[in-house]
């Protein structure tokens, strides 16, 4: 029997081409795709606005971010991870959001089952991880925050 308490809830969350790891306590909540009407002259990046529980949010794509194309979801697979804030701007912006290619799943991770590696990063990630022979992506949360924040361009 395992000892649980070793391990680390987390997410994984499908992008374009990559998933990206989070921990749980990173994610406010999942919810449903919504279009969103992107405001005239936004940057690539930014999907639009979500206005979730009496908040309007930045939706970010995270692949525009990174370098790459906005790509939003086909069908009804695709969500939006509104994502608790960790950066110098809390107080200004709690929760923003990205838009997810799929149904993010749950994982349970032991520190033994995650090794860095190298892999082509972007901007928009941290670094990559081996989680058991597949490549995951950790999300540079600051980064993404200062992007929603209109702090720095890509």
């Amino acid at each position: 029997m395992s000892d649980n308490s070793k391990l680390l809830p987390c997410v994984m969350i499908p992008m374009t081409d990559r998933q990206l790891l989070l921990p749980n306590v990173s994610i406010a909540e999942i919810v449903d795709y919504m279009a969103a009407e992107k405001p005239a002259g936004a940057p690539d990046w930014l999907v639009g606005n979500l206005n979730w529980r009496g908040q309007d949010l930045p939706v970010l794509s995270y692949d525009a971010a990174n370098g790459g194309t906005a790509a939003l979801p086909d069908g009804n697979r695709g969500r939006i991870a509104v994502l608790n804030t960790i950066g110098e701007y809390h107080d200004q912006l709690p929760f923003f959001a990205i838009v997810t290619q799929g149904i993010p799943s749950q994982a349970k991770l032991a520190g033994d089952q995650i090794q860095s590696t190298q892999s082509d990063t972007g901007p928009a990630d941290l670094m990559a991880v081996d989680v058991e022979g597949h490549i995951a992506f950790i999300p540079n949360l600051e980064y993404l925050e200062s992007l929603a924040l209109g702090k720095t361009d890509p």
